[in-house]
């Protein structure tokens, strides 16, 4: 049977290719052509478009399309109070390419008050007839994300003690989101994947951070910030190997990790990328607790306009029902179409394609 709470049986990670319109405007405002109140009434024109369309293909949920940010996750950590983004010599390095040579850096107490996004799901809110989902990124990745350097001595002596206030700050914009009326929200992650990949957990203890005890540590974090989720709210992750104009950083299975993100997380649910041979086989799934916990298979590519034999997806389905009962399955492409402006390299009608496909093979695994 269809699932009638999120995780749906046909769901989406969140962003969506930027619209030309978007494009243009936000270029136009970068040169300072346009102004914030110009550049804002093209993207509610716009969201208001990929909702429609979102609905339209039978989606039951619907997001904004992060249509409103440049990155998925350095926008709304610099709109933390005691949080800037500011410019490094280097952009993160994907396979070939680099990101812009942005990051965050803490300059004060780490706090969330007058968050810009709690309007931007207001009105996702008040322009769709489906659930309105909100995605954010993890707390995890603040602290994975911070370079050598980038706490301000006068806020936490060091990197490892902003997480008690990372914590509290997730609490609260927990709360500020359920209270705006949200029931689905998002945490969205790249650390976990890097702690599948032995490249990875290399670089990351270069940059010197304490890789023997981050699964322990994140998931206190984790937990420490769900412990403010209302029953009525479902709050899910998005485990994600890395997606810049269709390239990956993280490579390996999840096994390094299923444990403790599948059995310890108190999350409700889990969007996994399962697209390529780069994140190995089902076996690690073994570790959902029975019950209540749902996997979002991302069987579907978000990197390239392909679509998939749905003969393939069905049959990957049910090799997974080996190690989870089907009705703790549902479906997804493995990520976003635009974890940053820039988005994937796929035009917008097959991202659309995609997206209608799983909700027609949705319909054909779990029924109507």
């Amino acid at each position: 049977m269809q699932r009638t709470k999120p995780p749906f049986c046909a769901d989406h990670v969140g962003s969506i290719l930027r619209t030309a319109p978007v494009k243009d405007a936000r270029a136009k405002r970068e040169k300072g052509t346009i102004g914030a109140a110009q550049l804002k009434e093209v993207e509610d024109r716009e969201i208001e478009k990929i909702i429609k369309k979102q609905e339209e293909i039978g989606l039951k949920l619907a997001t904004d399309g992060e249509f409103r940010r440049s990155w998925w996750h350095f926008d709304f950590f610099g709109m933390l109070d005691g949080v800037d983004i500011y410019e490094l010599d280097h952009g993160i390095q994907f396979q070939g390419v680099q990101t812009k040579p942005r990051s965050i850096k803490v300059t004060g107490k780490i706090g969330f008050s007058n968050h810009p996004m709690l309007e931007h799901f207001k009105f996702l809110k008040a322009h769709t007839k489906v659930m309105p989902k909100m995605t954010i990124p993890a707390p995890s990745v603040m602290h994975f994300r911070l370079e050598p350097g980038a706490v301000a001595k006068g806020a936490y002596p060091n990197r490892d003690a902003i997480f008690d206030d990372l914590a509290m700050a997730y609490q609260k914009a927990i709360k500020a989101f359920h209270d705006a009326g949200c029931r689905y929200l998002q945490f969205d992650d790249t650390a976990w994947a890097y702690l599948c990949s032995q490249e990875e957990l290399k670089k990351a203890k270069d940059r010197g951070l304490d890789v023997d005890h981050l699964q322990e540590t994140y998931t206190s974090c984790i937990n420490k910030a769900l412990e403010a989720k209302p029953a009525d709210m479902t709050i899910t992750t998005h485990v994600c190997r890395g997606n810049f104009r269709s390239t990956f950083i993280s490579s390996g299975g999840y096994e390094p990790v299923a444990q403790n993100l599948l059995g310890k997380c108190n999350y409700d649910g889990y969007f996994l990328e399962y697209d390529t041979d780069r994140a190995g086989g089902f076996e690690p799934l073994r570790f959902l607790p029975k019950g209540n916990k749902i996997v979002v298979l991302g069987l579907v590519t978000s990197k390239s306009g392909r679509l998939e034999p749905r003969a393939d997806i069905k049959r990957r389905i049910e090799e997974a029902t080996k190690y989870v009962a089907l009705d703790q399955l549902c479906l997804s492409p493995q990520c976003g179409f635009a974890s940053t402006e820039e988005g994937n390299v796929l035009a917008e009608d097959e991202q659309w394609a995609k997206l209608r496909m799983i909700v027609e093979l949705a319909e054909e695994v779990w029924g109507k």
